[in-house]
Formats: C-alpha cells, sequence, structure tokens
C-alpha cells in the first residue's frame, strides 16, 4: 500500500463513491477521512465507519488547506451533475483530486486536468490530453494524439483511435469505437457497441446494435433432447 500523506473526503455515497473509496485507500496516497453529501441526501451519519456530512457546510469542518475532494458522481444528466458539484466544490476552494490506477498505463508526456479517474487497464497514448472531471472505466483504450475534454464519462474497453477529439459532457458506451480523426461534438451519448466513422454533431445520440434471440432455441440447433437439458 502506498504510503498516505493526503487527506480526501469524496462527494458523494453511491456505489461509486464507495468503489472510488477503496481505489484511493489501496492505490493512492490519499487517505479517506470522510464523505459529504448535499443537505438534502443526507439520511445516514457514517459510512465505512467515516463520517458522512453536509456539503454546504463541509469547509467548516475539514479546512481547504488540508484536505483536496474528488466528486464521485456518473452521467446522471449527461454529466451535469457531476459538473455541477465540480464547480462548487471548486468555488469553496478544494483542490480536486485525481486517480490514476497503477494498472493503468498513462504515457509521460499526456496531460490531464483534475477530478479525474483512470480505473484499471486503460491505455493512454502519447500526446494525449485529458480535460478535467473526466470518468475513465476500466480497460479503455486512448489513442495517440487525441483529446478527451471536460465533463466526459467513458465505460469500459471504448476505443478511441488517433487523432479524435471528444467536446465537453459526452458519455461513450461499453465498446464503442470511434475511428481515426473526428470530432465527438459536446453532448453526444455513444450507446454501447456503437461504431462512430464521422463527424457528429452536438446532442447527437447514437445507439449499438443490440443483438435478438434467434428463431431457433439451443436446445433445437444442438438436437438436444429434454433428458440431456435436464
Amino acid at each position: 500500500m502506498k504510503k498516505k500523506d493526503k487527506k480526501l473526503i469524496i462527494f458523494g455515497d453511491s456505489a461509486f463513491a464507495e468503489v472510488a473509496c477503496e481505489y484511493f485507500t489501496y492505490d493512492s496516497e490519499y487517505e479517506v477521512v470522510a464523505f459529504t453529501v448535499s443537505q438534502d441526501f443526507l439520511d445516514r451519519p457514517e459510512l465505512f465507519n467515516l463520517p458522512v456530512i453536509a456539503f454546504e457546510n463541509v469547509e467548516e469542518r475539514y479546512n481547504i488547506d488540508e484536505f483536496e475532494m474528488f466528486i464521485a458522481m456518473t452521467y446522471s444528466k449527461l454529466n451535469r451533475h457531476r459538473a455541477r458539484i465540480y464547480y462548487q466544490a471548486k468555488d469553496k476552494g478544494y483542490k480536486l483530486a485525481n486517480y490514476i490506477s497503477s494498472r493503468a498505463i498513462l504515457w509521460p508526456n499526456a496531460r490531464i486536468g483534475d477530478n479525474c479517474f483512470i480505473f484499471e487497464n486503460n491505455v493512454i497514448q502519447p500526446f494525449v490530453e485529458l480535460g478535467s472531471n473526466v470518468i475513465l472505466w476500466s480497460g479503455n483504450h486512448i489513442g495517440h494524439h487525441s483529446k478527451i475534454n471536460n465533463h466526459c464519462f467513458l465505460a469500459s474497453h471504448v476505443v478511441v483511435s488517433g487523432f479524435v477529439e471528444i467536446g465537453e459532457y459526452c458519455f461513450i458506451g461499453v465498446n464503442a469505437t470511434i475511428t481515426n480523426n473526428l470530432r465527438i461534438a459536446d453532448d453526444c451519448l455513444i450507446g454501447a457497441g456503437a461504431m462512430i466513422v464521422k463527424n457528429t454533431v452536438q446532442g447527437e445520440l447514437y445507439k449499438g446494435q443490440v443483438s435478438k434471440p434467434d428463431p431457433l432455441s439451443v436446445y433445437e440447433k444442438f438436437e438436444m433432447t429434454q433428458d440431456e437439458v435436464d
């Protein structure tokens, strides 16, 4: 376990907040000391034996000069909720922490903003630029000279080819593929398994191909009797 020389507050108490706490605890220099949520959603005093306190006055208890914060929210309202809290935390004066898995490959000349979370098995090639408040779930490939702008969320095993730019507030679903030299405009949602081969327009939604069951069952295909099934 890495030496703990920084103290962290996590905004949120959802499943992502729980996951973030695990990763920060076992694979970072941060010690998680508390969770914080908006007053209207404060419905329990503790999580993992750590206090859960109201965000509205968090700085009164945790000084901005001694504690950092991570906003552990997913992509609801096309990442707008996470962005709103991101800006509110910065307005309070908090430095926002990054998590980069020790099992990710991040090329030394890649640039990254703040409040980014990069899970294991991400490959971030040379000359990549990540904005702030970007979430990269497990196993993505971000090709050379590509740029992901602020407030984006990429689910697992997305392929972003070289010289791609992804605009702000985008969501890219599991196993989506974006080919070379493209611009994904702001506010696009690229569904799971979709393949993008042309530039997009702001606010477009792309659905991946959904598999449908074949009329032939597996039992019929393999000519299985009921006795063999049982």
